[in-house]
């Protein structure tokens, strides 16, 4: 590709872009986003950078996977400052829809996967999956990749996009890349941005209850409920945090677990004041190469 930007705000212009690279038998991958670009989503970049010829990023902050009193219009949409960031890392291909373009009038066609949609997120977001699902298939449909690569740390959400990918046959691989973290541990997230300094001191608690876990476990603790219990006080103790769960699941089905097996996941979500926060880690022997080779 030429070392220049390219920036594509309807399908047509995105699809010609990125057929004209197929044309010449290059590998595309894409890397979908709401914007507000961090390290996180340039760690993805970088991955799909050396894996694929031609690197596309879609920036567009999906209405549908917002519940209605959650942060949409308030959702950071920095748009040069990302579009800045993409030339650093060398994007070739820049999607920007608007709503309009990416549901029409007249859409009536949403994309739901069962089961291990239920759970967890699902369970205290549940109209955002579906979003989540019908705007990823929509990009992956348009931007036709080779490859598509998300982060860890959204764990569930990854885990239904290889459900919808296997189900609906679509041709895209999921590559999913691990979590970048502050210094402290705090799982970078767009929204981190909203935290007082305050918050931001206790918010690192969130990455450390989920380290003890995984310590405990490591030590030979065969009681997966009291290590539950113990994150959870850990977690919520001398801070503002309201837990919505903490826990550890299977890491195929998400099924919360009272004693150990080999892949396992310890997931956890509450919020600090106004700011809700997800955060998940691997329990070993479970590696990323083994989630991306299933």
């Amino acid at each position: 590709m030429d070392s220049s930007l390219k920036v594509a705000s309807t399908i047509a212009e995105i699809r010609a872009l990125v057929q004209s690279c197929r044309a010449e038998g290059k590998q595309v991958g894409v890397v979908p986003t709401m914007g507000a670009l961090h390290e996180g989503h340039l760690s993805l970049m970088r991955a799909a950078r050396t894996r694929c010829d031609v690197l596309v990023s879609t920036i567009f902050v999906n209405p549908t996977q917002f519940a209605p009193g959650e942060d949409f219009e308030k959702y950071p949409r920095p748009l040069d400052h990302d579009l800045d960031l993409c030339r650093s890392e060398g994007v070739d291909l820049v999607f920007t829809p608007t709503p309009d373009i990416m549901y029409p009038a007249g859409h009536q066609t949403h994309v739901e996967v069962e089961g291990i949609s239920q759970p967890w997120e699902g369970a205290h977001r549940p109209s955002h999956f579906r979003g989540v699902t019908t705007v990823v298939l929509k990009l992956l449909n348009i931007v036709l990749a080779d490859v598509a690569f998300f982060g860890q740390k959204d764990y569930q959400q990854q885990l239904l996009i290889r459900q919808m990918c296997r189900d609906l046959d679509v041709p895209t691989r999921i590559e999913t890349c691990e979590t970048i973290r502050e210094e402290d541990g705090l799982a970078l997230s767009s929204r981190n941005a909203y935290l007082s300094a305050e918050e931001r001191t206790q918010a690192v608690k969130l990455s450390t209850a989920l380290q003890w876990g995984l310590e405990e476990i490591a030590g030979g603790v065969q009681d997966l409920s009291q290590i539950r219990q113990e994150m959870s006080q850990r977690l919520t103790a001398e801070t503002e945090f309201v837990l919505d769960y903490i826990t550890i699941v299977d890491a195929w089905s998400l099924e919360e677990l009272e004693s150990p097996r080999d892949h396992m996941v310890a997931i956890a979500a509450a919020t600090l004041g106004s700011t809700r926060l997800i955060d998940n880690m691997l329990i070993p022997p479970f590696s990323l190469q083994t989630l991306n080779d299933r």
